[in-house]
């Protein structure tokens, strides 16, 4: 919600969270130096506010055999509505669909595809994706090296007084 008004103390019990959704209330609490019951209160209110929206646990792709993450850019014949939604849709049934955004540019999607390795990326792409309606032309690009990663939302920018 964008009416939410967050606070210094919301601000702070976010990044905690967002840096380890496993602490217990009492040492969120501690850390943001609240009582637990209204820590626990402010955390409720993210939630039901929407600005929480889940906990999730983050794997290491590399540990479980999915080493090959791949950059794909995808243009469609058409920009129109049903278009749209085929392959939004289309994408929400694929795992290995980490990451879809609808660009401007050259290309009209952006997908980030976690496969095990380049026969699995292969018959996405051929099984899967050419197969999609209305999808005109794809463009691969093989991440060699993540250099930054992060699941943190920048909140500093948002703090009371910041630029």
């Amino acid at each position: 919600m964008a009416n939410f008004s967050l606070d210094a103390i919301d601000l702070r019990i976010l990044a905690e969270l967002q840096e380890n959704a496993k602490l217990t209330n009492v040492e969120l609490a501690s850390r943001v130096n609240l009582s637990p019951s209204p820590c626990l209160a402010r955390v409720r209110s993210l939630e039901n506010n929407g600005v929480i929206t889940r906990a999730v646990t983050l794997l290491d792709p590399l540990k479980i055999g999915l080493g090959v993450s791949v950059f794909i850019q995808i243009r469609l014949e058409r920009q129109v509505e049903q278009a749209l939604e085929n392959f939004e849709a289309a994408m929400q049934r694929h795992p290995e669909v980490m990451e879809c955004y609808l660009m401007t540019g050259d290309s009209d999607y952006l997908i980030r595809v976690v496969v095990q390795d380049v026969q699995a990326l292969e018959r996405f792409i051929v099984d899967a994706l050419s197969k999609i309606a209305g999808v005109a032309n794809i463009r691969s690009s093989f991440a060699l090296k993540q250099v930054k990663y992060k699941t943190a939302l920048p909140l500093e920018a948002r703090r009371p007084g910041a630029r």
